[in-house]
């Protein structure tokens, strides 16, 4: 019994850990895309500050990805080369996010009296431009994700992590004899 209670534990405090970082790691991505847009829009004399919606948006996109994870979105593909898990799972989890997005709206749209047609009524108003810049956005957020999230599965959970945030010592010359 003590033994399952301090597993859920560590369980517990690896998924808050991994949960937290996507957090970061998204509201960093999506806060540099704001302020792309408000520099862009300054130029305009066109006052633009969303970052809260960055952070939102971050705190919503990493629950959908562990959803998306515990569900094995895009497994199966572990035997061959990096770069197909990584592109297939960052393309199936921008679909994922955006049916997500649309399931969202409908539900805001049935809350507000508005039907089923409230999602589509999403889609509709906000462009179908806007719609293809947030997914290209998304996409893009997810290839370097998934990209380390692969390298993590196959160098061993935490090896990336101790590479890049362990102390610096300096490592053994590579042999160049033979070559």
């Amino acid at each position: 019994m003590v033994g399952t209670r301090t597993a859920w534990k560590q369980r517990f405090r690896h998924e808050l850990f991994v949960y937290w970082m996507t957090v970061l790691y998204l509201a960093l991505y999506f806060g540099a895309f704001v302020s792309y847009r408000r520099l862009i829009l300054a130029q305009h004399q066109i006052d633009y500050l969303n970052y809260g919606v960055a952070v939102v948006e971050a705190l919503v996109l990493a629950k959908v990805i562990l959803v998306g994870d515990l569900l094995r979105l895009g497994r199966g593909l572990e035997d061959r080369p990096l770069i197909v898990p990584t592109l297939v799972r960052s393309v199936l989890f921008t679909l994922w996010v955006a049916l997500f997005t649309f399931l969202e709206q409908t539900v805001r749209g049935l809350l507000l009296g508005n039907g089923l047609a409230g999602g589509f009524h999403y889609f509709i108003t906000k462009g179908k431009y806007e719609v293809l810049a947030s997914s290209l956005v998304v996409l893009f957020t997810f290839i370097p994700f998934f990209a380390f999230k692969e390298l993590n599965r196959v160098l061993g959970q935490g090896r990336i992590w101790e590479e890049f945030f362990r102390g610096w010592r300096p490592r053994k010359p590579v042999s160049t004899a033979g070559a």
